[in-house]
């Protein structure tokens, strides 16, 4: 298991496991703008930095998850940078009674799921997001009540545990902790160990995901740039 592509993990994604989402070339990629703004430049060098800015149409951004701020290129400005926790889980809370709750989402929850996610902000969101895989809800009064799903495969036997989001008035009742079991049980099936990102100040997110057995792994840091 190489945890060093962890360091760099939309680089590895793109031109790994996932590249067949990528546009770009072997100095810059960013992934299909309907699957989210995920982007990376093979390194500092002037070409490379080119290479990522002409990725990017006015109006866009692009998110670029790095163990460092990144400066902008000439031609897109910095909207803004956050701190990220980086976890791993080596191991995984196993499937608990109650968990068998959480339903493989479809086409048909296209719609309950974005609302979901554009109203909670668990991470971006785009028209595809849904199609990385691995999407699962806990439903109340047949209307979607959480969800939680799959993002990044930075390297063989690694993936990313994304998008946990509750409605407000959901709270509290362990329905994240279920579904990210969930979706950790995949991963443990296909011989895969859950990472992912949590902004280093959601010190209750964080205490949550230290409970399903993971661990910080190290510090990253979230920059957007946008062509203006």
């Amino acid at each position: 298991m190489n945890l060093a592509a962890l360091d760099r993990p939309a680089w590895a994604m793109l031109t790994g496991r996932q590249a067949h989402l990528a546009l770009g070339d072997d100095r810059a990629v960013r992934i299909e703008p309907s699957y989210g703004p995920f982007a990376a430049a093979r390194d500092g060098s002037v070409l490379a930095q080119a290479a990522l800015a002409a990725l990017v149409q006015p109006g866009e951004q692009i998110w670029l998850i790095e163990p460092e701020a990144v400066c902008a290129p000439p031609g897109l400005a910095v909207v803004r940078t956050a701190p990220l926790l980086q976890m791993i889980a080596q191991k995984p809370m196993p499937l608990q009674g109650g968990d068998e709750e959480c339903q493989v989402l479809s086409e048909e929850d296209a719609g309950a799921m974005r609302e979901l996610a554009l109203a909670t902000e668990p991470g971006p969101w785009g028209d595809k997001t849904r199609h990385y895989g691995g999407f699962y809800g806990i439903f109340r009064e047949g209307q979607l009540a959480a969800m939680a799903g799959t993002r990044m495969r930075p390297a063989p036997g690694i993936a990313e545990v994304s998008a946990v989001c509750t409605w407000p008035e959901h709270r509290g009742q362990g329905l994240a902790a279920r579904l990210i079991r969930r979706v950790m049980a995949d991963f443990t099936q296909a011989g895969e160990t859950p990472f992912l990102h949590s902004y280093a100040g959601n010190a209750k997110a964080i205490g949550l995901y230290e409970t399903l057995g993971f661990l910080g792994r190290r510090s990253m840091v979230v920059t957007v740039l946008e062509r203006r």
